[in-house]
């Protein structure tokens, strides 16, 4: 359970920038490429697990083009903790992309363009306007990300493996506990586990966003 917290914590907290970036580009950009850009994003939804797994693989393995360079400089991925962390991070980065976009598309454009009158420059604006009133969006999908990380398996077993201590987080725990006679009881605790953990995270994620909704409604009156 420790190494799949460690896990869907690295991915959701390296991939938020990311994907407020990202986010803000889809929803206010308009440029070559933006069709593009928003079907590479949600590319993982669509392909199986085991593809994507596949991919990275290919790219991140010590003989690949990305991960032959960062050997070099003595970081691996593939079979290592950190390969599980981005396979996590690739998988949920389209929900938390999605959370955030729809937060900032529901910002009222005119209140940004305001602030533009004004003088601020467009990270200014971002900074001063978009970002406190799409805080609840962020925080829906950083944990959306965070849980779906949790429950990533396909991905994460062709990636990294299946390596006890390393490798093996909750989902894989599962699946192995099911390969050995006798190991029922053993899945049904990691499932409990598994769901408990969901359920706490989504929990949290209303609470916090409610509690920064009705903060800056109450700063607005």
């Amino acid at each position: 359970m420790t190494l799949s917290l460690k896990v869907a914590g690295v991915a959701t907290a390296c991939s938020l920038p990311l994907g407020v970036a990202v986010a803000y580009a889809l929803a206010r950009g308009r440029f070559v490429g933006h069709g593009l850009l928003n079907g590479i994003v949600h590319l993982p939804l669509i392909l199986p697990p085991v593809v994507t797994g596949y991919l990275l693989l290919m790219g991140f393995a010590p003989n690949g083009v990305i991960g032959a360079a960062l050997a070099r400089i003595g970081i691996r991925l593939a079979f290592d903790w950190k390969g599980a962390a981005l396979a996590a991070g690739v998988m949920a980065f389209p929900l938390m992309v999605r959370a955030i976009r729809l937060a900032i598309e529901a910002v009222d454009p005119k209140l940004e363009a305001a602030a533009s009158t004004l003088g601020a420059s467009r990270f200014w604006v971002f900074v001063s306007v978009t970002l406190p009133l799409i805080v609840p969006g962020i925080i829906a999908g950083a944990i959306t990300a965070f849980a779906k990380a949790m429950g990533e398996f396909g991905a994460t077993i062709t990636f990294v493996s299946n390596i006890p201590g390393q490798t093996q987080t909750l989902p894989l725990a599962i699946y192995s506990a099911l390969q050995v006679p006798g190991g029922e009881s053993s899945a049904v605790k990691l499932v409990v586990i598994s769901i408990t953990l969901a359920l706490g995270a989504l929990l949290v994620s209303e609470v916090l966003a409610k509690r920064v909704a009705a903060r800056i409604a109450g700063r607005d009156a």
